[in-house]
């Protein structure tokens, strides 16, 4: 479990378990998100909220990983630009650990 910081303040945080990280890199949510400023705003997790409403809306399985991602945290009372920008930077981080592991797992075979 990962907790990042959802306002600049430090006042509110946000819990992010390893089962969220993976839904957002199953299904990609992040690629081509942020525009080419690099800023992380309102619009951009409206961009995302949209996103994934339509990727549920399309699912013809099920898609209970992509609900609870939104009942966690996407739309989280708590969750806003700031907390998407700290999300990212986590996921990034996360992403990097998993390819690590993945390398480091055939060189102890």
């Amino acid at each position: 479990m990962y907790t990042i910081q959802t306002n600049a303040s430090g006042t509110r945080s946000m819990e992010i378990s390893e089962v969220n990280l993976e839904t957002i890199q199953r299904y990609s949510l992040f690629q081509h998100l942020i525009d080419s400023n690099g800023i992380v705003d309102e619009m951009v997790l409206d961009k995302l909220k949209l996103n994934i409403r339509s990727l549920i809306a399309s699912a013809e399985g099920n898609c209970k990983d992509l609900l609870d991602l939104c009942i966690d945290v996407i739309y989280h009372n708590n969750m806003k630009a700031f907390g998407l920008h700290q999300l990212i930077l986590l996921y990034i981080g996360w992403e990097k650990e998993q390819e690590e592991k993945a390398e480091a797992t055939p060189e102890e075979a």
